[in-house]
């Protein structure tokens, strides 16, 4: 009975709307007893196909869906899907500074860094910053580029690119946007869950992690959500100790070297986090203001 259905909006989703969908099972509905059976729905946001192809997103979260990763897919309609409503908390921006919630987090991001997905596992960052550029200068006017030097940015993402093309560096499928809205943890067995892969491609291990470092600056659920505080970016010793937990979650206890290796090229990554996000808010302005 479509008419016994609870829809609740949740808050904190940026791209799309996202509800919270629930009814009574178990006989008791008459009497209002019963347990409650709750589904997520997601309808698209608007637009976004600038920033992502949905086809390939959907792609995404069926495979993951299909190998126990994240929430399953129940069902698909035109604008949106139906998913499993995990029953676990949404970190909050405190929450990534708490070293057993950042040790949990650097395993399973290796974890996830490991998924045999399908498609081709090229690095995708260079030719999405190129294509984000082509798109901001469209949306944006002609003395805002100027103040953002926009017609400077292509030679910048040439020269990181020219720049990182030479590390030996190690390529793993990405989430891309590891902020602590898109991370769950179930209470109990402090289990966690990775969703929203709207962004998730491969491409350098050391990007994503650096990404997410940047988002520990962040407070979306702030007055001023816009506003970074880098005096919350992770220092050294944090830093350190969650490469060296991503690194020995796979079993083998890594060498100095290794661990400052992947320091290193994680904080080359964060110029390139900073342009990628910086593009995306220039074009969500020009394109949905």
């Amino acid at each position: 009975d479509c008419r016994a259905l609870e829809v609740v909006p949740l808050k904190g989703a940026m791209t799309n709307e996202v509800y919270q969908v629930r009814w009574l099972t178990g006989g008791g509905e008459e009497k209002g007893e019963g347990e409650y059976r709750k589904v997520l729905m997601r309808v698209y946001g608007e637009g976004v196909e600038v920033f992502f192809d949905r086809e390939d997103e959907v792609r995404t979260f069926e495979c993951m869906s299909r190998h126990g990763h994240g929430p399953r897919l129940l069902g698909r309609f035109p604008t949106g899907r139906v998913e499993e409503f995990i029953h676990a908390r949404t970190l909050s921006a405190v929450d990534l500074r708490d070293p057993e919630i950042a040790a949990i987090i650097a395993s399973k991001l290796r974890e996830f860094h490991h998924l045999d997905m399908p498609g081709p596992k090229r690095v995708l960052m260079w030719d999405r910053l190129r294509n984000w550029l082509k798109t901001a200068k469209s949306v944006c006017p002609s003395d805002e580029a100027k103040e953002f030097r926009l017609d400077n940015l292509e030679k910048e993402i040439n020269a990181l690119e020219s720049e990182f093309s030479g590390e030996d560096q190690c390529i793993g499928f990405c989430h891309n946007d590891l902020q602590y809205g898109n991370i769950m943890i179930d209470e109990e067995t402090k289990a966690l869950t990775i969703i929203d892969y709207e962004y998730a491609s491969f491409n350098p291990i050391a990007f994503d992690i650096s990404n997410h470092f940047c988002e520990m600056a962040a407070d979306y659920h702030s007055e001023e959500p816009h506003i970074l505080d880098y005096t919350k970016y992770p220092d050294l010793d944090e830093r350190k100790r969650f490469v060296q937990t991503y690194l020995s979650s796979s079993g083998e206890e890594p060498d100095a070297e290794k661990i400052k290796d992947l320091m290193n090229n994680i904080e080359k990554y964060t110029l390139a986090s900073h342009l990628v996000w910086g593009l995306w808010g220039i074009i969500s302005v020009g394109s949905f203001a």
